[in-house]
């Protein structure tokens, strides 16, 4: 008996290495990154999914907060959230197939912005229960929009309990640039953390990479909280930094919070003519 649970564990390890689970990534996209000439609304895309993979959707809750922060000034868009229903898969994932009808909660919000300025809006969701790693992902999340060429306030911090300050101006990137960021938990620097970096692969179209482990890049903050990541490709890129909160219940038992600051970024191609 003892062998048949000892050969059990061993299994049981060598598919839970077989099979990693790849990160979590709060999104938070705009339907465009700048308004120029007339006062246009931005509309916001949120599920909760694997970005590079496609999937599996995550259900979401409706958020605790969606807001934007504009000259100083915040304003709150939660009223505004609309839950909308989206594959767990998309079509063209290879696992779409085996979950074909399922669907999974999401958000999305509009904004009508009218002024200039750096507007960072932000979705702070609900914690998620992940069973498979025992424990509550939390991740608060940002993306910067740019309106009438102001350029003020995208370095400026929001206040949330996890939040990465852009110290590179985060919508104007060219493939190939490197993205700085200084990540605060709780309104401190988080040094020595894991920062997750994944491309939006909303098509599908990036496949075939050498190995699992491109999946998710990985970089570390310094001392100071600062991380540092060179954008390879045109496209969405989400940095998610993984920091401590506090414990939760869940079904009478109480499990630790990963409380993650998420910022998303667009690159750009280079234009015609430019050398790289």
């Amino acid at each position: 008996m003892k062998r048949r649970w000892l050969c059990l564990v061993i299994i049981l390890g060598i598919m839970m290495i077989a099979f990693p689970a790849f990160a979590h990534f709060q999104l938070i996209i705009p339907s465009r990154l700048f308004i120029e000439g007339s006062p246009q609304k931005v509309k916001l895309f949120m599920p909760f999914t694997h970005p590079m993979e496609g999937g599996p959707t995550m259900d979401m809750a409706k958020p605790i907060q969606c807001g934007v922060m504009v000259r100083g000034k915040k304003f709150d868009l939660t009223d505004k959230l609309r839950p909308i229903k989206l594959d767990v898969f998309p079509r063209w994932n290879s696992n779409y197939k085996e979950y074909k009808g399922k669907k999974a909660t999401a958000y999305v919000a509009e904004y009508l912005i009218k002024m200039p300025g750096d507007y960072q809006f932000f979705i702070v969701p609900k914690p998620y229960f992940e069973p498979a790693e025992e424990k509550f992902i939390w991740q608060i999340a940002k993306v910067v929009v740019s309106a009438f060429g102001a350029e003020e306030g995208w370095d400026q911090p929001v206040g949330l309990k996890a939040e990465i300050i852009p110290l590179v101006k985060p919508y104007a990137i060219w493939a190939g640039n490197l993205f700085k960021g200084r990540v605060l938990i709780n309104g401190k620097p988080a040094a020595g953390i894991d920062v997750e970096v994944e491309y939006y692969n909303q098509d599908g179209a990036v496949e075939d990479l050498p190995s699992d482990a491109f999946i998710t890049q990985v970089v570390k903050t310094d001392e100071n909280g600062v991380f540092s990541y060179a954008i390879p490709w045109p496209g969405w890129w989400g940095f998610s930094a993984l920091g401590d909160g506090s414990k939760m219940e869940y079904k009478g038992k109480e499990y630790p919070v990963e409380l993650d600051a998420v910022i998303w970024v667009k690159a750009f191609a280079l234009p015609k003519g430019a050398k790289q």
